[in-house]
């Protein structure tokens, strides 16, 4: 008989009162915690929003996908066309006509946020040769990686109808570009970039974060007047890494404030702890027609959890599977999950295997198993019967 089954919940050590979530003056944020996946902070993170220069982010993370393929280099030059010519904003100064390598551009939107280099590489990389090109295959390449609140209209994050980006969808891009391309990522980190001697005030980085030695080393600032000021923003400290995104901020001092704010809250609120040890027994479960009655529950790896610092000693959590289990069983193989339930934040639930193998046992085996099922069925009825 197969029935679901949920063991007592279980209280976890932890060396960690529930906390207080932060109180964002950005019209949309959201803060994820890049070690352990847990987000901490959610406010309006699902709303499609102009994204301004933030949307960047994606042309760079193309343009990493296309050095990777083999279809763009770093030391390939580009030619400047008239569209790309014609931006204002922030700009590198290009000229029609000109040719920059891909090194450059991407210094460029990175550092100088370059609206005109982001047109040189998306006509570069669009099927038809055209931004409007470009920006089709960035939605579609946005949706594909889960970016299900993006829409693209330009290269650039350039005022348009419908350009628009969630900040969980900044949030999940600004991971993806942290752990696919970390042999691109120190570029986020630099601080001035002189690209043109002639326009020198345009080479400093505009994340008000980068020199403050709070371990910020990237992304990316966004302002227009509909978006308002915003970040796309990581930082390291240790062994953690923090991600956020903000937005709506009305200025950039304001920005400045809150992103330093997030970043000193999000590390000095929260901590990893190892809650329970690689192959450390959590549960058993009972085994159906096995050589023993039950068999181990224990995690592969050690089983690490983000838990606000000044929480309470315990956690709560229980180990959840279907059983009893069908023997045989092989060690190793995944048969429950231990789902952790952190104050204040969202449930973490971690895959549990089988501490060793268990055999078939056979026919007195069988004749075990017949009886504990009666035994189980008799106790169900009394049980019922009592509730009538």
């Amino acid at each position: 008989m197969i029935r679901p089954i949920a063991a007592a919940a279980l209280l976890i050590a932890t060396t960690a009162l529930p906390t207080t979530a932060f109180e964002t003056r950005a019209s949309a944020a959201y803060v994820i915690d890049h070690t352990t996946g847990t987000v901490l902070l959610n406010k309006n993170a699902d709303d499609p929003l102009p994204p301004a220069s933030m949307s960047k982010l994606m042309t760079l993370y193309m343009a990493f996908e296309a050095i990777e393929r083999g279809q763009l280099a770093m030391t390939d030059e580009l030619v400047v066309s008239a569209h790309a010519n014609s931006f204002g904003g922030s700009t590198l100064f290009l000229k029609q006509g000109e040719r920059v390598t891909v090194e450059d551009l991407i210094r460029g939107i990175i550092v100088l946020s370059g609206n005109d280099a982001c047109v040189v590489i998306a006509e570069a990389l669009s099927p038809d040769g055209t931004e409007a090109g470009f920006a089709r295959l960035m939605t579609r390449r946005a949706q594909e990686m889960g970016m299900t609140n993006s829409t693209f209209a330009n290269s650039s994050g350039w005022p348009a109808a419908g350009h628009r980006m969630s900040m969980r969808d900044l949030g999940l891009l600004a991971q993806r570009l942290i752990t696919d391309y970390p042999e691109y990522y120190p570029m986020f980190s630099e601080t001035e970039f002189l690209f043109d001697e002639e326009e020198s005030s345009n080479r400093y980085n505009r994340n008000p974060l980068l020199t403050l030695g709070i371990g910020a080393d990237g992304l990316k600032t966004g302002h227009t007047q509909e978006a308002g000021y915003g970040l796309t923003g990581s930082a390291k400290q240790g062994d953690r890494r923090v991600v956020f995104v903000i937005s709506g901020l009305d200025t950039t001092a304001g920005r400045a404030q809150e992103s330093e704010a997030i970043v000193n809250w999000a590390f000095r609120q929260f901590a990893e702890r190892t809650v329970v040890e690689s192959g450390s027994r959590v549960a058993t479960a009972r085994v159906w027609e096995g050589a023993e009655p039950e068999v181990g529950l224990v995690p592969q790896e050690d089983v690490t959890i983000l838990v606000p610092v000044l929480a309470g000693k315990t956690v709560d959590a229980e180990v959840v599977y279907t059983g009893p289990i069908q023997a045989p069983i092989a060690e190793g193989a995944e048969l429950a999950e231990l789902v952790i339930q952190p104050d204040g934040l969202p449930e973490v639930r971690i895959p549990l295997v089988a501490e060793t193998d268990v055999p078939h046992g056979g026919f007195l085996a069988k004749l075990s198993t017949a009886a504990l099922s009666l035994i189980d069925r008799i106790n169900a009825g009394r049980a019922t019967e009592g509730d009538v």
